[in-house]
């Protein structure tokens, strides 16, 4: 039994050596331009329908004309009687990241 058992670790015990390696664990964490704005996004829905949860998030994109910049999200809220999404625009200074505007728009798809 002793000699299976060496037999077997001397077997496979090369072949751990060429195992592939896990390199997620160096991967870079990217962090995407429109962050902020997602969690400027999320806070401000959060506080203009409370009692809502949000439970899907999507970056539309992102419109400059000029010094001014819209970035654009969908968020989905799973509220009391029904889920909704809300289009969430944020318009800000190109330059300088000030807030304009914030719109929000409902749909039911």
């Amino acid at each position: 039994m002793m000699k299976k058992l060496l037999l077997v670790i001397a077997l496979f015990l090369p072949l751990s050596y060429f195992a592939p390696i896990d390199n997620t664990l160096n991967a870079e964490i990217v962090i995407p331009p429109y962050a902020k704005w997602g969690r400027m996004a999320m806070e401000e829905t959060k506080a203009k329908y409370p009692n809502a949860q949000i439970i899907d998030y999507l970056h539309i994109g992102k419109e400059t004309n000029g010094d001014t910049s819209v970035e654009k999200f969908k968020l989905w809220l799973k509220g009391e009687e029904k889920e909704f999404g809300v289009f969430i625009d944020i318009s800000f200074n190109s330059k300088t990241d000030e807030v304009i505007k914030i719109t929000y728009k409902e749909t039911d798809r």
